[in-house]
């Protein structure tokens, strides 16, 4: 691989970047917000930033290509899994609490793209995986269309929140709480950025194995 060691570097920096988001997604809601439960109230609410942000990092965690080609389809096919789990009970837990406070649901473009993208997932992981080696490029391009909207709808979400929670002081007045969150946000953005950069590196793109190469001089020559 062309530039292994830079790949490292950009996959250690990538890793630690998820980690760190995650970790302060989390004292974000225990240390400024309510912390974290199960009742219908803000508590509950809470987990949705928590489970968003963590499942955005899983969805494109990076990991070397240097394993075979099952194993690798395995990995993403679980990530994925992961992450749709994580993003589905984030969900469940903002109707509970908008039902609990009788809160209108759906209202807020936030709502729209961050339900709207569950759907296109789910199609992309189930409907065609029989037919995946034929629509590959639609494939990648869908997964790396669907990451980059739901960092954009994470954002919308943590602006929302921070104007709807912040009364006093006001969120213009740049209080701890918004300066954090805002932090928070440019990880995320930071994390997308250096994982569209190297899946858009054809050099760091994983080699067709033996029998892969065998089928595409096949093709070609028909």
């Amino acid at each position: 691989m062309e530039g292994y060691r830079r790949f490292l570097a950009l996959l250690v920096s990538a890793l630690l970047l998820g980690f760190v988001a995650v970790v302060c997604s989390i004292v974000w809601v225990l240390r400024y917000r309510e912390g974290l439960g199960w009742d219908g109230g803000a508590a509950e609410f809470n987990w949705h930033p928590v489970l968003v942000v963590t499942a955005i990092i899983v969805y494109r965690l990076p990991w070397t290509w240097k394993c075979s080609k099952l194993l690798m389809k395995f990995i993403h096919a679980g990530l994925n899994t992961i992450a749709m789990i994580l993003a589905i009970v984030s969900m469940v837990a903002v109707f509970e609490y908008h039902n609990a406070r009788k809160i209108p649901n759906m209202y807020s473009l936030h709502s729209w793209i961050g339900l709207t993208l569950v759907f296109p997932k789910a199609l992309t992981m189930n409907l065609f995986f029989p037919l995946r080696a034929a629509l590959m490029p639609i494939h990648v391009y869908s997964g790396l269309l669907i990451f980059v909207a739901v960092i954009a709808s994470a954002l919308m979400g943590i602006t929302e929140k921070l104007l709807f929670s912040l009364q006093s002081p006001a969120y213009s007045e740049s209080p701890p709480e918004a300066i954090f969150v805002n932090c928070l946000g440019l990880l995320i953005v930071t994390f997308g950025a250096l994982i569209l950069w190297m899946a858009s590196r054809p050099h760091w793109k994983r080699p067709p194995e033996e029998n892969d190469l065998i089928s595409q001089l096949h093709c070609k020559s028909f």
